[in-house]
């Protein structure tokens, strides 16, 4: 039975996501793998600073870090890093660019150790970029390209800081609403909240709110932490 997907709006290995961290991996071994590949153009530092902050953070929670610098396909198509994937409890994508994390992940041999881990039971998670990426949408942020996402969770697309781009960025909100087309649900996610579950019934964790859109001209319902929601499937 496939394990839980947290869609993260921020926050990843800070103080305000460890409850949510803790119980993804509840009944699940403590091991976390996560992978800086969304960050992976941003440069060595940055790269440093994903992987210094994920193992400090499980360090702190009692879990086994083992971080995963996935930078590349070549990377991703590498024996060492599948290898790694094996016996997670947790694989969690973390923040940069969706389009470029969707790109490098996409049909390879890490992506499908990671959705095997996940049909097995193991929880996976992705924060900003990486909640993108696990949806139908991963718009390439460095360049303004538009991208499809890994499809982990087909039927959803997904806006993380949502409420610092409502408050700093309001067309931009709705370019990006307008331009999710067929049939996804678009949600918007604020900052320091998850949507946890999946496929389609899930409950909110943090200090926010998730907000769902609905028809065209509606405006979006907002959920608050332990509600749940529920997504229907995309239909054709």
């Amino acid at each position: 039975m496939a394990g839980p997907v947290a869609l993260v709006g921020s926050g990843e290995f800070l103080p305000v996501m460890r409850p949510t961290d803790a119980r993804l991996l509840e009944g699940r071994p403590q091991r976390a793998v996560f992978l800086p590949t969304a960050a992976g153009e941003e440069g060595e530092e940055r790269i440093k600073y994903w992987l210094d902050l994920g193992t400090r953070h499980y360090e702190a929670i009692g879990v086994e870090p083992v971080p995963l610098p996935v930078l590349t396909r070549e990377d991703a198509a590498s024996d060492w890093a599948v290898d790694a994937i094996a016996g997670a409890g947790l694989v969690y994508l973390s923040g940069g660019d969706p389009g470029h994390l969707a790109d490098v992940l996409r049909a390879t041999p890490v992506w499908d150790a990671i959705v095997a881990a996940w049909n097995g039971g193991a929880a996976i998670a992705g924060c900003s970029a990486g909640a993108c990426a696990l949806t139908a949408v991963a718009n390439h942020v460095r360049t303004g390209r538009p991208g499809d996402g890994l499809g982990l969770i087909p039927h959803l697309a997904v806006m993380p800081h949502y409420d610092l781009f409502r408050r700093r960025a309001p067309g931009r909100v709705e370019a990006l609403i307008a331009g999710m087309t067929g049939n996804l649900t678009a949600v918007g996610i604020d900052e320091d909240t998850a949507l946890v579950g999946g496929p389609t019934r899930f409950v909110v964790e943090g200090r926010q709110e998730v907000w769902v859109y609905g028809a065209a001209g509606e405006e979006p319902i907002p959920y608050r932490a332990g509600d749940q929601v529920d997504l229907p499937p995309a239909t054709d």
